[in-house]
Parts: C-alpha cells; structure tokens; sequence
C-alpha cells in the first residue's frame, strides 16, 4: 500500500497535484493525522463521519446561510445573488418555505408516476448508443448516456420545452464550478454570465407558466410559482434562483452518479459481476456507490455560537467544510471502508447530506440512477471503459468525469 502522504499543511486553496486522481489517500490521511484540521484561512475541515454528522443535525448552531463568506468571494454579482438565495445555502424561513413547496411536488407518488417515462427516455439512450457503433462513431459515456438522463427529469419537472434544454449543462458546469474553494477569473467571468443568460430564460419561461399554469401536484414550477398560500408565495427573485439551482443540483449529482457507479465496476470487476447476476441488488447497489464515490465531496456551515467538535473548541462564526467523500470513507462507521461492496447493509451514507437539509430530491436521483445503471448493465454486461481516456472534472467539490470513452 503506498504511504499516506503527510497532511500538516493541507489547503483545499492549493491542492496538490495528484488529489484529483485519488483524494481518499488525503482524506485518510487527513482523519488519522488532522481531523479537525484548520485551514490556512482559518475555516475548519472536518474528515470523520461523526464530526459531520453532529454538525449536520444541529443547523441552529451551525448555518446554512453563506452571505458573509461568499460576498469577499464573489462581490456583489449574479453569482452572489444566487448561491445566497437557493435553497441549499439558507437557513429558514426562506428554507423552510422553498423545501416545503419543492417536497410537495416530489412525492412518492409523484416520484414513481415518473418511472414509466425514464425507463422509456433510457431505453431510447441505449439504443441510440447501439446505433452509434453500428455507425462506426465513438461512444461517450457522460454525453451520449449520464448526462442526458436528469437533463431530461428535472427538465420534465419544470416544464422545459424539450427544444430550449441544450444550454442547460453547460450553465449548470459553469455555475456549480464557481462553489470551488478558488477561482480563477475566467471561471468567475462564465459562473456569472450563466446565471445572468439562465435567469433571462427563467424570466421567460416563468411568465409563459404563469400565464398557462400545469399541475401544482407534479409540475415543480407551477408549484413554486403559486405557493402554498398568497402569504408563502416566493419573490420573484427567490423563484427564479431556486428554480436554477433544482436544475443545477438535480443534474450535476445524478450525471455524477451514474458515471461513477459504471467507472467504479469496471475497476471492481467482481462486483460487477454480481450486480448483472442479481439485478435485484440494484437499490443498495445504489447506496454503495454514493457512498463509495459520492457526487458531492464537500459541505459548508458556520457556527452561530461557540461549540465543540471531536472535543476541539470552535468560536462563532468558525467556517466549517464538512468533507463529505471523507465521512463515507470513515473505518469508525464503515468495515472496509476502501472496497466497493453493493450487498453492503447498514449503509447510512453522507452523500445526500442528514438534517433538515438533507438533499430534497434523493427519490429522484435515487431513481434515475437505479434504472440508468441496471438497464444499462443489461444491455451491456461486457461494456469497457478506455481509462487512459477518462478525464475527471478536476474539481473539488463535485467529484465526476468530464467525459469517459467506451466501447460495447
């Protein structure tokens, strides 16, 4: 096994240069040596699964609400405006009232309606894959497979006309990239022109709604557009951001997901094996591969008061990244923490947060993932990835591939 490298100065501002290709050494290395390890900004990174879960579930001592740290970061911006107006970055009521009304939408009932149509919108996928190598062109997992899937549901959700989506990927990219712990001034230049082009859509899209309403019981937009009464109704900022960040956030960790369950079998050979053995094992299958290579690595909150940590003290107004990819990898809370094993039980995962801001669309992306990954794995048993091709995002937060060559 190679050595842990040594963490004593440890920045997630200057990473070193082989942490994207396997951030686990760090993160190991980080729990066993520094695991409430303070930063050269002062902020705190958290790296056990008990360190990140008291903080998840006590979000009065510990904040959502990011405006004082994110505006020495982006100025007043687009940006900005939006990642301290979604959901995701509140504390109530504005949390409260938006996670009630998307939750509403995004029912069990509702979630399984959506079942006949992904299946089909799959199945079209793999077929366009098939007809694809019949054609003699190269096939490419993330574009031509992970990412059309969510494009397609949240798309659905929101009512998005099918011909308006092509830009939606690449704003979400633009936007999502700009939560990384630096920018560079050209990341910052494309986050906030993507906010600006997607809110204009939005704009448009919004007063078409409004205009025609869908179903408030299944249609997302509708849903939020209307509230739940005239005194929860959002303004029209709260409603144009958060419908951008359930585009972002639906679509970023899904494509994530399936594209690394599929990398992740072809490095675990006999997992997969089971897996196209017993396709019933697809749910808890799921659940290993957030855990295993969760889409989302990173977490952040601030304290409110003093408080205390793993037994380490902390001021308020402490900055707090929780590392997400860390905690499922905790031997404290995980046996063998480092093996993809899809019969795993008792796997109480970070990967969709805990507490009131666990992720509000996990029976959606649960979902997708289950019929992406398992219908593919029928169709392609023997599927191959080029791996000297794979190419990962380079980012951070988001742990996922940029792209990923296959052959059938």
């Amino acid at each position: 096994m190679q050595p842990l490298p040594n963490v004593s100065d440890f920045d997630l501002r200057a990473l070193p240069l082989d942490f994207h290709n396997d951030p686990y050494r760090y993160y190991r290395a980080l729990r066993e040596q520094a695991p409430i390890r303070r930063m050269p900004d002062d902020s705190i990174l958290l790296t056990r699964y008990a360190d990140c879960l008291q903080v998840y579930k006590d979000p009065v001592t510990f904040s959502s609400d990011k405006k004082a740290e994110f505006f020495p970061k982006y100025g007043d911006s687009p940006l900005f405006e939006h990642h301290t107006t979604s959901l995701v970055f509140n504390d109530p009521p504005l949390h409260t009232r938006v996670r009630k009304l998307i939750i509403g939408a995004l029912s069990q009932r509702a979630v399984d309606a959506m079942e006949a149509s992904l299946v089909a919108l799959v199945d079209r996928l793999l077929d366009d894959i098939v007809a694809r190598k019949k054609s003699g062109d190269a096939l490419e997992l993330i574009e031509h497979f992970a990412a059309a899937i969510p494009v397609e549901i949240i798309g659905n959700l929101l009512g998005v006309p099918n011909d308006e989506r092509a830009p939606l990927r690449d704003w979400s990219l633009a936007i999502l990239g700009a939560l990384e712990p630096t920018l560079s001034r050209e990341q910052m230049q494309r986050g906030n022109a993507a906010v600006s082009a997607f809110t204009d859509y939005l704009k448009t899209l919004v007063a078409r709604r409004r205009a025609k309403p869908g179903d408030p019981a299944t249609d997302v937009l509708t849903r939020l557009i209307q509230g739940e009464s005239a005194s929860e109704q959002l303004s029209d900022t709260e409603l144009l951001q958060n419908c951008i960040f359930i585009l972002n956030a639906g679509h970023e960790t899904t494509t994530n997901l399936i594209g690394n369950a599929l990398h992740a079998l072809t490095l675990w050979p006999e997992q997969r094996a089971v897996l196209v053995a017993n396709p019933a094992l697809i749910k808890s299958a799921i659940e290993e591969f957030l855990r295993f290579e969760s889409s989302n690595q990173l977490g952040n909150r601030m304290s409110t008061a003093q408080s205390v940590i793993g037994g380490v003290s902390l001021p308020a107004r402490t900055r707090i990244t929780l590392c997400i990819g860390a905690a499922n990898r905790d031997p404290a809370q995980f046996e063998d923490p480092d093996s993809l094993d899809i019969t795993r039980e008792h796997n109480r995962h970070l990967a969709f947060g805990s507490g009131p801001h666990q992720c509000a669309g996990l029976a959606v992306a649960r979902l997708e993932g289950a019929v992406a990954i398992s219908r593919f794995l029928a169709r392609f048993p023997r599927y191959e990835i080029d791996h000297a091709n794979a190419a990962r995002g380079g980012r951070a937060r988001f742990r996922g591939f940029l792209q990923i060559p296959f052959t059938i």
